[in-house]
C-alpha cells in the first residue's frame, strides 16, 4: 500500500495492517507489528524524501514457519543523505529511540538501497514472539 509522506501516513498504515492481520497473527505479535510499522513510517516521514507522488510504500509478508507465521514489514521511501542508524538518546531527549524500539521488538531489521530510494525492513520470527529485550539507551 502507499501512504502519504506525512504524519498521517503512519496512522493509515497502522490501521490497515491491524485490520488485515488481526485474524492471521497472535495479538501480541500484532501489537509489535503495529508499533514497528508506525516507527518505520514515522522515520521515513521525518528523515527521508518521499517517493514520486509524495508517498511512502508500506508492505508486509506472512510466511508459515514452524508453529506460526514469519512476518516481514517493509517501508520504502525516497532515501536520505545518510542511512538509518540507531542513535544514543539521553534520558531527556524527545526523540532518537525509534530504531531501538524496532530492534527490541523485531527479530532483526535492516536497510536496502536501490535506484528508487531505501527500504527499511523488520522481521518477526514465530519462535521469538513474546520475548522481551531490554535495550538501555546511552
Amino acid at each position: 500500500m502507499v501512504v502519504p509522506h506525512h504524519a498521517s501516513g503512519a496512522r493509515l498504515a497502522r490501521h490497515r495492517l491491524a485490520a488485515v492481520l488481526a485474524d492471521e497473527v497472535p495479538p501480541a505479535l500484532l501489537a509489535d507489528l503495529v508499533a514497528v510499522l508506525a516507527e518505520l513510517v514515522g522515520n521515513a516521514v521525518r528523515h527521508a524524501d518521499p517517493l514520486p507522488g509524495g508517498v511512502v510504500r508500506v508492505a508486509w509478508r506472512l510466511r508459515p514457519e514452524g508453529d506460526g507465521q514469519h512476518v516481514r514489514v517493509r517501508v520504502t521511501d525516497g532515501g536520505a543523505a545518510s542511512a538509518p542508524r540507531m542513535r544514543a538518546a539521553g534520558l531527556d531527549a524527545a526523540d532518537g529511540r525509534g530504531l531501538h524500539i524496532v530492534a527490541g521488538l523485531a527479530s532483526r531489521w535492516g536497510v536496502d538501497r536501490d535506484g528508487l530510494g531505501q527500504s527499511v525492513w523488520a522481521d518477526f520470527d514465530p519462535a521469538e514472539v513474546g520475548r522481551v529485550d531490554l535495550v538501555a539507551a546511552g
